[in-house]
């Protein structure tokens, strides 16, 4: 794949290119590095035919929250959602820009992202219609108040696919909050499926932490 690499208002974009003209474009926001990892483990499953748009240097408890939370623990930060700031940053730079860049027109555009990437992913779904699928891996599902949100908002469109996915060990901590991602992930999953949804909710091996580019890369093939 063709990669090429951007700056938007020091968020650092990296576009990795399909050879063919018409393939999908998937946004990713990155905690860190240019998603080569996550591109790797794609290729590993033989994905192709697809255009990855990887989005780092993000003030990540900021841009990727939809409202405010507290620190976890003494040592944490606090989250500062400035999510909806960052959303119109994508849509109106960064998104665009990309589209410039690949061949063609895009068959699809969807969103994937882990950790609070992922909550930010299907928080975006409510936020605009310009993605047509949706992947949260990891997803910060244990955010105050996000669980009630989905259940009483509308998604601006209706997505062809979502994917969600979670570690089997990350519900097992005694932090209060993220006791819940488990319980929240399954009911969320639950409620887009009566929703009418086309939903994939599996559980991963580990922690929070384990094969993180293996994982974001299931996720985004299910949605390819």
């Amino acid at each position: 794949m063709d990669k090429k690499q951007f700056t938007v208002k020091e968020k650092k974009a990296t576009l990795y290119m399909a050879a063919k003209e018409d393939c999908p474009l998937i946004v990713l926001n990155n905690y860190s590095g240019d998603g080569s990892s996550v591109v790797e483990a794609l290729e590993q499953r033989n994905c192709s035919g697809f255009n990855l748009l990887c989005i780092g240097k993000l003030k990540w408890d900021h841009d990727m929250t939809p409202w405010y939370c507290p620190p976890l623990s003494e040592k944490d930060t606090p989250c500062t959602g400035g999510a909806n700031e960052y959303l119109e940053l994508l849509l109106s730079e960064l998104l665009p820009k990309a589209k410039d860049m690949i061949k063609g027109e895009p068959s699809h555009i969807s969103i994937a992202g882990y950790s609070l990437a992922g909550l930010f992913a299907l928080y975006s779904m409510y936020q605009c219609d310009a993605f047509d699928r949706v992947a949260s891996m990891s997803g910060s599902l244990w955010f105050p108040d996000f669980k009630d949100y989905c259940f009483n908002h509308t998604m601006k469109r209706i997505p062809a696919k979502v994917y969600l996915s979670l570690g089997d060990a990350e519900a097992k901590t005694s932090q209060p909050l993220l006791k819940t991602v488990q319980d929240n992930t399954g009911k969320i999953a639950e409620h887009y499926r009566k929703s009418g949804m086309n939903v994939t909710w599996e559980l991963n091996p580990g922690n929070h932490f384990k094969d993180a580019a293996m994982r974001s890369a299931k996720g985004i093939a299910a949605i390819l």
